[in-house]
C-alpha cells in the first residue's frame, strides 16, 4: 500500500493539490445491493410501492449523489462530471436490487467517490421508499468495481 496523500506531514488532513496532473479521461464503476423479502422486491417491480416509482427516484437519488460528492466527503474536489449512469436489476436470487453506478469525467483527479456515492444513495434511497413493508432489508457489497485512467492506471476488481 502507498501512503496516505491526504495527510500532511504532521498527520493533519489536507486536500491534495492536483494542479501539476495532466487532465485524462477518467471513469470509475461501483456496486452494491439491497437485499429484501421476496414480496418486498415484487412491490418494486411491479411498481406497487406506496412512495411510488423504486426505480426512478433512486436513479436520480444517485445521480444526484454523485453531482454533490465533494460536498458530503472532506476532501474530494469538486469535479465536473461528464456523466453519471445508475443501473438497478433486479435480482430473484438475492432477492433484491443490485446497483451499478458508472461515473466519467475528463480531470485531474478520479471519480471512484462520485461512483462510490451514487450507489450508497440509491441503496439507501430503496431502502427508503420500502422500508415501511420491509424492515429486515440489508445494504450490502458497496464497492468499488473498477477505474480507468490517470497516474496509477487501470484496475479492475473482478480481474
Amino acid at each position: 500500500m502507498s501512503a496516505l496523500t491526504h495527510l500532511g506531514a504532521a498527520g493533519e488532513a489536507h486536500m491534495v493539490d492536483v494542479s501539476a496532473k495532466a487532465e485524462t479521461a477518467r471513469v470509475a464503476r461501483a456496486r452494491g445491493q439491497v437485499a429484501m423479502a421476496r414480496e418486498t422486491l415484487r412491490l418494486a417491480i411491479e411498481g406497487q410501492a406506496k412512495k411510488g416509482d423504486v426505480f426512478g427516484v433512486a436513479r436520480i437519488a444517485g445521480i444526484m449523489a454523485a453531482k454533490k460528492t465533494s460536498d458530503l466527503i472532506p476532501l474530494c474536489h469538486p469535479l465536473p462530471l461528464s456523466s453519471i449512469s445508475i443501473e438497478i436489476t433486479p435480482d430473484e436470487a438475492l432477492p433484491g436490487l443490485r446497483v451499478l453506478a458508472e461515473a466519467s469525467v475528463t480531470g485531474k483527479t478520479g471519480v471512484e467517490m462520485e461512483a462510490l456515492t451514487a450507489v450508497s444513495v440509491a441503496c439507501l434511497t430503496i431502502y427508503d421508499m420500502l422500508k415501511a413493508v420491509d424492515r429486515f432489508m440489508r445494504i450490502e457489497g458497496v464497492e468499488l468495481v473498477e477505474k480507468r485512467g490517470g497516474k496509477s492506471g487501470d484496475w479492475d476488481r473482478d480481474e
